[in-house]
Order: structure tokens, then C-alpha cells, then sequence
């Protein structure tokens, strides 16, 4: 893509961060639906950024590698590992974490349904799996298919979510405390309520 082209899949002018110094950049990121414009060593993840600068703690560290999807937010309305992704690469994107997915005081219909399902213990990777079944849920409306979708699905056409499907849609997020049966049946809830992504 050429300097200064508009990104295909995003809502900004895709020209990059401005330089500020040899390792600075400003740059803007809408954080739950409130735009930040920040100046940012380029070492630094969005993760970091999150947790460290804009206080916004729900996205967790674990391994620090992409393994355990406990850092999972959504970036443009899909789920990302915080920890891999550099902040300075996400300039005009917008962020949605597990803080942003309620309406106020009105949980999200996955964070209900998490609680009715008991499926957390320890709770530290709850805000990742939260994130992750939201991107989940995002992806088999739009008719993504898995290793699991059936060959003989029709081609963009939502994919139900089986207890197959959630499984392995979210084989990226580790549960040490084991609650996985509930988190399956939270997001099959979920799913059968037509819960939805603001992508603020």
C-alpha cells in the first residue's frame, strides 16, 4: 500500500503514525469508543498501552508469546492477541476490550451469560475469552468457516455454532482453572440470543 492510501479495512487515513523522534511516533487509536492520541516508543504493545497508559486492565498478561489469549481484544471488530501486536502499527484502528463491551452498567449478553454459566473460576483469562467469543460470534455470522465447518456449508452463509464450532473457534484461549464446559455453553447462549459486537 502506498503512503497516504486509504487502508481497505480500516476507518482511517491509512499514513501512519507521525514521526517524532528516532524511537517516537504519535499516533491515534478510538479505545472504546474514546479517540487517543498519544505519543508511543515503538517498542511498546498494545497491551502495554492498554493496561499501563490508558488503565484499562481487563486484557491480562500470560505468556507474553501469543499462546494463552488471555491479552485477546478486538481490533476493528477482530480478535487480536494485545501482546503481539505493536501499538505504533494501529494508527486510526479501532479497539474494543472487555470494558468496552458493556453498555454502562449493562453487561454484554457474553458477559451475562458467563455469569449464569459459571464459566470462570480464577477469572484471569475470562476478559480474553469474553473478547475472543465476541470475535467469535462475529465471525461465524459473517460465515467464516473453522477446521471443523462442515465442506458441504454453503459459502458465506452464517455458520452455526455448534459445541464443535465454539471449541474450536476458541482453541486459542487457555483455561488453567479447566472451566471449559461452562465457557462452551456461554457462548452456545449467547450465540442463541443473537448477541452482538458494538466494535466501538
Amino acid at each position: 500500500m502506498a503512503p497516504g492510501e486509504d487502508r481497505p479495512d480500516g476507518p482511517g487515513p491509512g499514513t501512519g503514525p507521525h514521526l517524532v523522534n528516532g524511537g517516537h511516533s504519535a499516533l491515534t487509536l478510538t479505545v472504546n469508543g474514546t479517540p487517543h492520541t498519544l505519543t508511543l516508543d515503538h517498542r511498546t504493545t498494545l497491551l502495554d498501552l492498554l493496561r499501563e497508559q490508558l488503565g484499562l486492565t481487563g486484557a491480562k498478561k500470560g505468556c507474553d508469546h501469543g499462546q494463552c489469549g488471555a491479552c485477546t481484544v478486538l481490533v476493528d471488530g477482530r480478535r487480536a492477541n494485545s501482546c503481539l501486536l505493536l501499538a505504533v502499527t494501529l494508527d486510526g484502528r479501532r479497539i474494543t476490550t472487555v470494558e468496552g463491551l458493556a453498555d454502562g452498567d449493562r453487561l454484554h449478553p457474553l458477559q451475562a451469560a458467563f455469569l449464569d454459566r459459571d464459566a470462570l473460576q480464577c477469572g484471569y483469562c475470562t476478559p480474553g475469552q469474553i473478547c475472543s467469543a465476541a470475535g467469535v460470534l462475529a465471525e461465524a455470522a459473517a460465515g467464516f468457516p473453522s477446521h471443523v465447518t462442515p465442506e458441504s456449508a454453503p459459502p458465506g452463509e452464517p455458520v452455526p455454532l455448534t459445541a464443535d464450532e465454539i471449541r474450536e473457534r476458541m482453541s486459542g484461549n487457555l483455561c488453567r482453572c479447566g472451566a471449559y464446559p461452562g465457557i462452551v455453553a456461554a457462548v452456545a447462549d449467547a450465540a442463541a440470543a443473537g448477541a452482538e459486537v458494538s466494535g466501538r
